[in-house]
């Protein structure tokens, strides 16, 4: 399946996550939708990067973003790594949404070292992730759409090693821009804010 690119207006879905209910993009509150695209529940890089959303989600809220998290791993294993995300966390083990959104694998996910240091800091951290539960495979790679109340792709990126993935200040921004650039529906954009 083809890539996702801003400007793409997507057709309405609905996902179901672990513990915060139905997800609904485009959201129909008003907010935008940050689709983060992990790899396997285990994932020590995945689990670091998730944390660090975890620790700074009123910034994502304040900023009218609902978050939500996809793995390609089974609901029951993601509940130990994932079940206490204060934001919505979806489970996709067959990969359906990683194939409608053109979301891929391949060896440069684990081969790059720049997801190394990010990789052993998640291992041996406080969490102690695992790299041996691999549902799904340990080649997966990021990816992260962010779309706008009105469902149009505002910014879509595609990892090129398992750590390329935006931070919370980079989703916050690109926000900003699409707001100060006027890419989003004015009415849309008057109830996130």
């Amino acid at each position: 399946m083809p890539r996702v690119a801003a400007g793409d207006r997507l057709e309405p879905f609905t996902l179901e996550s672990l513990a915060h209910g139905e997800v609904r993009v485009p959201d129909g509150e008003g907010r935008f939708v940050h689709l983060q695209f992990r790899r396997f529940a285990g994932c020590p890089i995945c689990n670091l990067h998730l944390r660090s959303f975890a620790a700074r989600v009123g910034a994502l809220e304040a900023a009218g973003v609902r978050e939500v998290a996809l793995f390609h791993s089974e609901a029951e294993t993601m509940r130990a790594y994932q079940g206490d995300l204060p934001f919505a966390v979806v489970a996709d083990p067959d990969k359906a949404l990683y194939r409608r959104f053109g979301v891929e694998a391949g060896w440069r996910a684990m081969l790059d070292p720049r997801g190394w240091p990010a990789a052993v800091r998640g291992m041996f951290g406080r969490h102690r992730w695992s790299l041996t539960r691999g549902e799904g495979g340990h080649l997966g790679l990021p990816a992260d759409l962010l779309v706008g109340p009105d469902g149009v792709v505002v910014d879509a990126q595609y990892g090129r090693h398992a750590y390329d993935q935006w931070s919370v200040d980079e989703v916050v921004a690109r926000v900003e821009a699409a707001r100060a650039a006027g890419r989003v529906a004015e009415d849309a954009a008057a109830t996130a804010g």
